[in-house]
């Protein structure tokens, strides 16, 4: 089966899901890599062994025929909505989050599929003042009630445990990413290091753990090629706190009081002058801090860059990029 596997793969176009793609098609040949995302893709590589296909994966009945026509033998689960678009409402980003992962599985129970690689996230943990001060993965999750992406991905999880008490002979490889980090990456967390000051909540460190992406699409070609499952969180060694973030970016760090950022966000944001709405204020205040003793002892994987290397890292690459 190995000559001859077949791996689907959700989210095809997205940051990962490219560099995944472009590892997988030129280390493994003869395996068939279908590309599906809601996005026209161009194949700008001469690979013959990935098959595009564009899905909407909020519309169950085109996800159930994607699975049933090519039967993969394995399906990675990238496609989420970490930053939705201006306008998109809860209702499509609970479909594409929730209702995407919930046909993929049913899709991947009726067709035989043997295993199911999901990235969930830290902030399935949540956000919350009890947190542990490191999350190894036999923490609850409990996600959180004012922020979508935290409360999509625990339900998403609710969802795959069920699935693996139902199913235990269907393999499950759960992920759970810090921050990620690497070459391009922009998200709403890249955009709080590129102010003029770094802003912080009076009375906590925000500690931030990193990964480097690449140590992600490793971590994911293993689990393929080696058929694993289980659940680990994904971080680099370490935590840098938003104070010495600051310093490293040799920029001013400002601590507000809570109810007063809370306060200011929740007039800027409706009116679209603020990208981070009040729930953001939990977000930085209560950081998932994520122990990644279970990958490097039982999946035996060691990240490459620890947290701080991992940020270093990603600063020398935006300073290149900005030079060239």
């Amino acid at each position: 089966m190995e000559n001859s596997k077949r791996v689907l793969i959700t989210g095809s176009a997205g940051f990962i899901g490219k560099q995944l793609l472009e590892r997988l098609a030129a280390e493994f040949p003869y395996w068939t890599l279908i590309a599906a995302d809601i996005r026209p893709q161009v194949q700008i590589w001469a690979c013959p062994n990935v098959q595009t296909v564009q899905l909407d994966i909020s519309r169950e009945e085109d996800v159930l025929n994607c699975v049933r026509a090519y039967k993969p033998h394995a399906i990675v689960h990238l496609a989420s909505m970490v930053t939705p678009p201006p306008g998109m409402s809860e209702q499509q980003l609970y479909a594409i989050d929730v209702g995407g992962t919930r046909s993929i599985v049913q899709a991947a129970l009726d067709n035989g599929v043997e295993q199911l690689i999901v990235t969930s996230s830290g902030a399935a943990y949540g956000y919350h003042p009890d947190n542990a001060a490191w999350l190894d993965e036999d923490q609850p999750l409990r996600g959180h009630a004012h922020f979508a992406y935290a409360r999509h991905k625990l339900e998403v999880e609710d969802l795959l445990a069920q699935v693996r008490q139902d199913y235990p002979g269907f393999k499950q490889l759960i992920l759970r990413p810090g921050t990620i980090l690497g070459a391009r990456v922009n998200n709403q967390i890249t955009q709080l290091f590129k102010k003029r000051a770094v802003l912080g909540i009076c009375g906590s460190d925000s500690p931030f753990v990193f990964i480097w992406d690449l140590d992600v699409i490793e971590v994911i070609r293993l689990g393929l090629y080696e058929r694993r499952e289980g659940i680990y969180n994904l971080a680099g060694d370490g935590a840098l706190s938003l104070r010495e973030i600051a310093g490293i970016l040799d920029k001013p760090y400002i601590a507000l009081p809570a109810p007063l950022l809370q306060g200011v966000l929740r007039l800027l944001h409706p009116l679209r002058l603020s990208q981070y709405g009040p729930e953001q204020v939990d977000f930085l205040r209560y950081r998932p801090v994520l122990d990644n003793r279970r990958l490097k002892q039982e999946f035996g994987y060691t990240p490459r860059y620890s947290s701080v290397e991992a940020f270093n890292a990603f600063l020398a690459l935006e300073g290149n990029q900005a030079g060239a």
